[in-house]
């Protein structure tokens, strides 16, 4: 995790946001934010067969199934892009389980593979750490402020802790 005693190596960070959750729910928004600082979002169009809504799901990311179908890029455009910004990077993410699926989902859709490999947050952190980090997040939160819940504002608050975390 560290390359000397001082320097926190950084890793790109990913969030998805979905439709719900279950096998038939599908990626509306991913958002990245890479080592440099810069980040990256993007609202996804369903494809013609997602179909799955969960109402409880819109509640908490505030994005509604009309807005991915007027704002929402094409499932092969999201990721083209991904695969440009992330490849041959390791992203990390505190949800590897379901953003797995989801992004597999998103591209099967646009018929490509991923040139990353997502990596669970869990397996960079000792136990220590892994105690730490749900009272380390709640201050980074706090700090940013963020009034919406939105898949590049969660990647920036995973990468910020992470490094916080990490920092000695």
């Amino acid at each position: 995790m560290t390359n000397n005693s001082t320097e926190v190596i950084l890793f790109a960070f990913i969030d998805v946001e979905a439709s719900g959750f279950g096998s038939a729910s599908y990626p509306i928004e991913v958002g990245c934010a890479f080592p440099d600082g810069v980040g990256y979002c993007s609202l996804i169009k369903p494809e013609p067969d997602w179909l799955h809504w969960d109402a409880s799901a819109e509640k908490v990311h505030g994005i509604s199934r009309e807005l991915l179908l007027l704002r929402g890029r094409t499932p092969h455009n999201v990721a083209m892009e991904l695969n440009e910004k992330l490849a041959e990077k390791r992203v990390v993410t505190d949800a590897w389980y379901h953003d797995y699926n989801w992004i597999q989902r998103l591209f099967d859709a646009a018929e490509l593979v991923p040139h990353f490999e997502l990596l669970d947050l869990l397996s960079l952190l000792d136990d220590e750490k892994a105690a730490r980090w749900d009272s380390i997040k709640a201050d980074v939160q706090a700090e940013l402020n963020l009034k919406r819940h939105r898949a590049s504002h969660d990647a920036r608050i995973l990468q910020m802790t992470y490094k916080r975390l990490m920092s000695p």
